[in-house]
């Protein structure tokens, strides 16, 4: 199992989060704000096979707009998750 951290813009998260649940995602939203810029962001954990680690990015590509200059879409990291439970 996989754990996805995406920062996401902060005007990207309503296409990203309704793709993302369109298509049977569990995601938890936390705000979180960029260090450099200072810009609102949102920070999404998705816990994913490791099969769907790349349909996840391919769909967040399609769902978040143009990167303005010198600014990223998204910045996503992968971790190895050991264990997952829900309770």
């Amino acid at each position: 199992m996989k754990l996805i951290l995406a920062v996401v813009r902060d005007t990207d998260e309503t296409p990203v989060l309704n793709k993302l649940v369109e298509k049977g995602y569990r995601v938890t939203r936390m705000a979180s704000t960029g260090g450099f810029f200072r810009k609102g962001n949102v920070t999404l954990l998705i816990g994913v096979d490791e099969e769907q680690v790349q349909p996840v990015f391919d769909l967040m590509r399609e769902a978040a707009g143009p990167p303005e200059p010198s600014q990223h879409r998204a910045t996503l990291f992968v971790l190895n998750t050991q264990h997952f439970e829900q309770i």
